[in-house]
């Protein structure tokens, strides 16, 4: 299916920022990124589509598959869901690419909670490697089939709250661990003090380095 995108930023890009919202939320919510990101990211337009599915939780919003613990489905159905919302989010970065012209090499993806997930998750499996993969207050899914199944190894940052109320802040060794162990060599970590389950100007702050640093642009 095709997904339903927030964008913002110049018409041909030299290069894309692809941001990939939590359980219930949706493109619009994490757009706003792009206000203090792009002044300092020249030729970079943002993109952020709506997960496929409506979310369970709040209906206002979009999941990218069912939590069993919030939303009371079973893990057949999450297993099932994920695997759905890989093949879409698979197919809106073939697409956006290609609408866009821009080279994966010349994309980031760029995930909170849910979004991380996802992002961890398909952006490695991937046959040509993005940029880089930050990831927001999330976890990696299936730890175990990563170094079996991985094709590329982009840079990778992983920013969490210490006082993350919603994935367990621990999430952020354990992911950085299962990376190193598939043979990823550029994993960076940031460990924002004090934050919830969100995003702190610091982690923020952060990112922009990071981004700047894996699309090469000079200061």
């Amino acid at each position: 299916m095709s997904l339903n995108y927030e964008r913002r930023g110049p018409d041909a890009p030299d290069r894309l920022v692809v941001l990939v919202h939590g359980y219930g939320a949706n493109g619009a919510d994490l757009i706003g990124l792009a206000d203090p990101l792009m002044p300092h990211l020249p030729g970079t337009a943002f993109i952020a589509p709506d997960a496929p599915e409506v979310s369970a939780a709040n209906p206002a919003g979009f999941q990218w598959f069912p939590i069993p613990w919030i939303d009371g489905s079973s893990e057949e159905e999450a297993t099932a869901g994920m695997e759905r919302a890989v093949a879409d989010l698979d197919a809106f970065l073939d697409e956006t690419f290609a609408r866009e012209g821009v080279a994966p090499a010349a994309v980031a993806l760029f995930g909170f909670s849910q979004g991380t997930m996802m992002s961890l998750h398909v952006g490695p499996r991937r046959t040509e490697g993005v940029a880089g993969i930050v990831g927001f207050s999330g976890r990696l899914l299936a730890p175990e089939r990563l170094a079996e199944e991985v094709v590329t190894r982009p840079p990778v940052l992983l920013v969490h709250g210490d006082a993350d109320e919603v994935v367990p802040p621990q999430s952020l060794p354990l992911a950085a661990e299962a990376l190193e162990q598939a043979g990823f060599e550029k994993i960076f970590a940031h460990v924002m003090k004090g934050t919830g389950h969100g995003i702190a100007p610091d982690g923020l702050s952060v990112a922009l380095a990071f981004l700047r640093d894996v699309f090469a642009l000079e200061e």
